[in-house]
């Protein structure tokens, strides 16, 4: 593999000289209207894309600051920060915020709304009003939310389970239920308007087959949307006809079942957990083809691993009930298929390695996150496997070490890529480049801070920690000050992404249509593009990723 950290082409060394007037042009999208109401009325999917993305920051900070308090209360064996009630309140509001304001939506509704059109070669997704609507349910259902979360306080964990949530928990419990049954419309809307677009607007010579992997994962992602939410959502709105009615559904009181609530959770939630992954799958494959300059090995087998995990991930729900009680048939053939799942997920990991191998592979941030992001991955879908196997998930169930897992999936791997999305993506959506040194230095201190964290929590399940409890045995206190130190740099390691791209959104180095050289339709367009795309509708005549040209006629 031959390793470089030069950056093609070097935006620092960019004539800018008649700036402003090009500037103005690349900008015209952004600039065609100033105003608060231009912003808020808009139908650009790109303008919608940005909306989502100042929108998911501010509702990850919201969750990040109740993992800070968590993370400060559990430096101490005793409850010296937060009350038992405090506490509960405390990871409620992390989980739910995180899970359905921030990692189910982050890349699907940034990244998905600004480059699906783009990639494809249409003006705008399907239906852009609708693309609005879905825009304005998401806050309405997550400004809500939070402040239920906040001023009211729910103390049932994100999951709402039965029956703490339907005898035992407090009112406010059915308005959290009702905001997220509200914020699956959102999804719902989104995925619908991802397939139609797919579908019908794809570009003279874009094929099923030259389609990018980017679009195929969210492509798969909108199918499980459309069809995974509204089980959620009904599931959700029977907890409140039960508290508000007294209809006897999970109440064992009442004739109900509290299990049941389970089954109808999870058969939604696992395929969800893949609603978080697959968008970071096809981000690492955009990722790993622009930084090792060579086209994707087994593009084929990648693109169908996306639409295989889709599909099993209906089927893998019971895992999560090995201690419940359920038959230990049902158990069995769960187990058998949790382990499946993980060979269209290793198909991909495999296919990167080998498009890896003698690449000329980048140092620059975006590759350093995918990088990042496939040994965290990696690690999180071993320990994934270890769950899926009865003896193991047994011992660990409901322990630290479920967490450790989650976390390493979800945030370190989805997290790591939205990242970078983020910066392979930056330049062009605003048309700015930003300090590298300080990108690196972020994917750097970010993959050390999540080890930090999250790495003692697996010995601390393995101990037999469990997880929702902040009053603890001294013995297990050296792994959770290392852990809440790792949170520390974490914390700080988030920020500075935040600092540098606003920064270069003023005062960063313009960059060029195509400053990583990538392939791709979204880079044969301005920096930032223009308000319909294209000047012309574009044709493609290549297949994807078609790197290997460029590099034979460099080396001839």
């Amino acid at each position: 593999m031959i390793f470089t950290t030069e950056q093609r082409p070097d935006p620092e060394n960019l004539d800018d000289r008649g700036l402003s007037e090009t500037a103005a042009e690349r900008l015209s999208y952004l600039r065609a209207g100033h105003s608060l109401r231009s912003w808020l009325l808009t139908t650009d999917h790109k303008r919608i894309g940005i909306l989502y993305l100042f929108s998911i920051t501010f509702f990850f900070f919201v969750g990040a600051c109740a993992a800070a308090l968590i993370r400060l209360d559990l430096l101490t064996p005793a409850a010296d920060l937060l009350t038992n009630d405090g506490y509960n309140r405390a990871f409620t509001i992390h989980g739910v915020v995180m899970v359905w304001f921030f990692l189910i939506p982050s890349i699907p509704n940034t990244f998905g709304n600004f480059l699906i059109p783009l990639m494809i070669g249409a003006r705008d997704l399907a239906f852009p009003r609708l693309n609005l609507l879905s825009w304005y349910i998401y806050m309405i259902a997550g400004l809500f939310t939070v402040f239920v979360l906040i001023a009211g306080g729910v103390d049932t964990g994100w999951t709402f389970y039965t029956p703490l949530s339907t005898m035992y928990a407090n009112g406010n419990v059915i308005l959290a239920a009702a905001a997220v049954f509200v914020v699956g419309f959102s999804s719902i809307l989104t995925g619908l308007n991802f397939i139609v677009t797919v579908h019908k607007l794809r570009c003279p010579g874009m094929g099923w087959g030259r389609l990018p992997l980017f679009v195929w994962s969210i492509y798969a992602t909108s199918l499980i949307l459309v069809l995974a939410t509204p089980v959620l959502s009904i599931t959700l709105m029977l907890i409140s006809a039960e508290r508000l009615f007294g209809l006897g559904i999970f109440n064992p009181a009442l004739g109900g079942d509290p299990l049941l609530y389970q089954h109808l959770f999870w058969f939604y939630s696992h395929p969800a957990v893949y609603i978080m992954i697959l968008p970071a799958l096809g981000v690492v494959s955009e990722l790993v083809a622009a930084g090792a300059r060579k086209p994707i090995f087994g593009y084929q087998f990648v693109a169908g691993s996306s639409i295989a995990i889709a599909a099993l991930g209906f089927f893998v729900w019971g895992h999560h009930m090995f201690v419940s009680g359920q038959s230990i048939y049902a158990s069995a053939a769960f187990s058998f298929l949790s382990i499946a799942i993980a060979v269209p997920s290793g198909i991909k990991v495999y296919n990167w390695t080998a498009t890896l191998f003698k690449g000329h592979i980048s140092l620059d941030p975006p590759f350093l996150f995918a990088m990042a992001f496939i040994g965290l991955f990696v690690f999180g879908g071993l320990t994934g496997l270890m769950l899926a196997m009865l003896a193991i998930d047994v011992h660990v169930h409901d322990t630290y070490f479920v967490i450790a897992h989650f976390h390493y999936i979800m945030v370190g791997g989805t997290v790591s890529a939205f990242f970078g999305a983020l910066h392979y993506w930056w330049p062009k959506i605003v048309g700015r480049m930003y300090p590298l040194v300080w990108g690196r230095l972020a994917a750097i201190f970010i993959f050390l801070g999540f080890n930090l964290t999250f790495f003692p929590q697996f010995i601390l399940g393995y101990l037999g920690m469990p997880r929702r409890y902040h009053i603890y045995p001294p013995a297990f206190q050296v792994w959770h000050v290392l852990s809440s130190a790792g949170a520390g740099l974490l914390g700080v390691a988030y920020l500075m992404p935040l600092v540098y791209l606003v920064y270069s959104m003023r005062y960063g180095a313009p960059a060029s249509d195509n400053p990583w050289e990538a392939t791709g339709l979204e880079w044969q367009t301005a920096s930032p593009p223009p308000k319909h795309n294209f000047e012309e509708i574009p044709v493609v005549d290549k297949p994807p990723y078609d790197y290997e040209i460029e590099m034979e006629e460099e080396d001839g």
